[in-house]
């Protein structure tokens, strides 16, 4: 690509790699594991009752995988802020999953904790697609609980075009 062609990664966005953003606030609690551990379809009891999950050696409801708590809402923090938006040349930007995968530490996710994640993006680059130039952006994100313990990394893949 040489200067001239559009791109869609800004300078500010290159000085942005490495760099982590503000820290989110979540909240595990048992209504959200019953409900997250029912919807994709979760049968083990140590997601549903709270007693059977400690007669297994847990401190109380297990998180399912894939559940690390729900965001802390409070209505000045501005809302979602996530991809998408205009393209430097004006054109409008669609956004897309392109993939999460979570590496556990082995540290429980319990009902109960409090988990603060940090995101940094750490690698931009783009392609021609069908539809027009595509930003693919890889972020990582540490999970760290109440103990100062991380329990997860998270690892996303976003495609905007």
């Amino acid at each position: 690509m040489t200067q001239q062609e559009e791109t869609l990664i800004t300078d500010e966005m290159r000085a942005g790699i490495g760099k982590e953003g503000p820290p989110t606030t979540l909240e595990v609690d048992k209504t959200g594991i019953r409900m997250f551990a029912r919807a994709v379809g979760h049968t083990d009891l140590i997601f549903y009752d709270e007693a059977y999950a400690k007669s297994k050696g847990h401190r109380g409801l297990v998180a399912p995988p894939g559940y690390l708590g729900t965001p802390i809402y409070t209505p000045n923090s501005g809302g979602f802020t996530g991809p998408g938006g205009v393209s430097p040349s004006g054109r409008p930007l669609r956004a897309l999953n392109g993939g999460t995968e979570y590496e556990y530490t082995g540290i429980d996710i319990c009902a109960g904790d409090t988990i603060t994640s940090v995101t940094k993006t750490v690698d931009l680059s783009e392609r021609r697609s069908s539809m027009g130039l595509m930003l693919i952006t890889r972020r990582e994100t540490t999970y760290t609980n109440q103990n100062g313990e991380v329990v997860c990394r998270g690892f996303g893949t976003g495609l905007t075009y």
